[in-house]
């Protein structure tokens, strides 16, 4: 963060400094909200959760090295004091972004899946063209945003922020903060349904990052999703689309997918073509390194430049197609992280082709329930049991209450799978431990709130 005085601070977001010797002294380092992370220089957002509240954290931040606290009260240690701490950091984040990074390129990805992997994409080929920020994880919300932009500095030129939504108007909130140069849309699915209401709601909603371009940006558009091609017509910025399609500005030619599910292909632009094999599993990888392949074109690097740097890419962040073998020849596939019925379908199909490099090789999927689809949950829980089973998935292990077991009756229904349903991890622990065998391959995936990680890692301990 470039450097600001707490009378400074205090003056953008309208505060009252309380318990602060020194108005001069000044923030040096990025917003941080978790007090664990606090390094001297930062300045603590008190943010009130369902759990916790931040004001409790205030005291030891400080001790840590904050120079004050964000706060909604007086808290007993150096802070601003403000009515909402949110809207103050995003203030904070708007004036930063205005004042401190106007030389800075800001890239926006938003979609219904994999725009966290199309980010972490982005941010590994963009240091090639300068310096870069990226969100972290997936920081992508009101709160998370304001953080990465504070990271940035002077120097950064290009900042990259992936922006989710749960309801109508996130996005553009978001946007707002941080306008965007070239946003990214990488897909219109099924993720927060019930949140939404309809996936021509979500497709209004994630088209606000495309009605947030001035008229010299550019929109970076998936051409095999009509839903977000439909978006070229919400801006007067330059349409560069990306994906299989013949018509496709970016676009992958000759796809295949080798034995540890990785995807190799000609990646074609309009300057030229170069081979990519890509070192993260599932064919729904080739969309989001297209996406990327399309913002590097913008940022000035070349096809061959962009193709290598998209071969030497790895995963970022954690629980998303994590993919390990064990030493008995156990491979485990991670993508616990979040679920909605799109993402099950590219997980599954990628279980599916690691299951077919190998004739001795059963594959195993361990699902949880998908939260957020209202009224559409039994229908897209039962939907995912019947794509297990169409997938040619040879095992079907489901864990939790209503939603998964709907997921289980689907699977046995449709046939050709054996399938269970259990209530807890530890039973699934258990008939994994006695019932996995050399070359197999386990893929966990639920709804964030499952927790399905903690599998993960207790299968990661064992080896029978």
């Amino acid at each position: 963060m470039e450097p600001m005085s707490l009378a400074a601070v205090a003056s953008v977001v309208d505060g009252l400094l309380t318990d602060v010797p020194d108005p001069d002294a000044r923030v040096t380092e990025p917003l941080v909200f978790d007090s664990r992370t606090v390094r001297p220089g930062s300045l603590f957002l008190a943010l009130s959760g369902e759990h916790t509240d931040g004001h409790a954290f205030a005291g030891a931040a400080v001790r840590a090295g904050a120079v004050a606290a964000l706060t909604r009260r007086a808290v007993g240690a150096p802070a601003i004091v403000v009515d909402d701490v949110l809207a103050a950091a995003a203030r904070l984040a708007g004036h930063l972004v205005r004042f401190c990074l106007p030389e800075t390129t800001i890239v926006a990805i938003t979609g219904s899946a994999g725009k966290t992997s199309t980010k972490d994409l982005i941010a590994q080929l963009l240091p090639a063209a300068g310096p870069t920020v990226a969100t972290e994880q997936s920081f992508n919300n009101e709160i998370g945003l304001p953080v990465t932009v504070s990271r940035a500095t002077t120097g950064t030129r290009f900042l990259v922020l992936e922006m989710g939504a749960r309801h109508l108007g996130n996005i553009r909130d978001l946007a707002a903060v941080a306008p965007p140069a070239i946003s990214v849309v990488t897909n219109v699915g099924t993720a927060h349904l019930g949140e939404f209401g309809g996936q021509d709601k979500i497709a209004q909603a994630k088209g606000e990052i495309v009605e947030a371009l001035p008229p010299h940006g550019v929109a970076v558009l998936n051409a095999d999703d009509p839903l977000v091609l439909g978006m070229r017509d919400r801006t007067s910025a330059r349409i560069v689309t990306f994906g299989t399609t013949d018509n496709a500005d970016i676009r992958a030619a000759d796809i295949t997918i080798d034995a540890q599910g990785q995807p190799r292909y000609t990646l074609i632009t309009p300057e030229g073509s170069a081979p990519v094999r890509l070192r993260l599993a599932g064919e729904p990888q080739v969309f989001n390194s297209l996406a990327a392949a399309a913002v590097a074109r913008e940022a000035g690097l070349g096809v061959d430049e962009t193709a290598k740097l998209l071969s030497d890419a790895t995963a970022q962040s954690r629980w998303r197609m994590e993919t390990t073998v064990r030493a008995d020849d156990v491979t485990i596939v991670n993508d616990a992280y979040n679920a909605n019925p799109d993402s099950m379908l590219h997980a599954l199909q990628t279980l599916a082709s690691l299951g077919c490099a190998r004739e001795d090789r059963r594959t195993i999927a361990v699902l949880g329930q998908m939260a957020e689809l209202g009224a559409d949950s039994r229908a897209a829980h039962e939907q995912v049991g019947r794509i297990a089973a169409a997938q040619g998935v040879d095992r079907l292990i489901t864990i939790g209450g209503d939603e998964a077991r709907w997921m289980q009756e689907a699977a046995t229904a449709a046939g050709g799978i054996t399938a269970v349903h259990l209530p807890d991890q530890v039973s699934a622990l258990e008939l994994l431990r006695n019932t996995l065998r050399e070359g197999d391959v386990v893929l966990l995936k639920a709804s964030r709130d499952v927790q399905l990680q903690q599998l993960a890692e207790a299968l990661h301990q064992t080896t029978g």
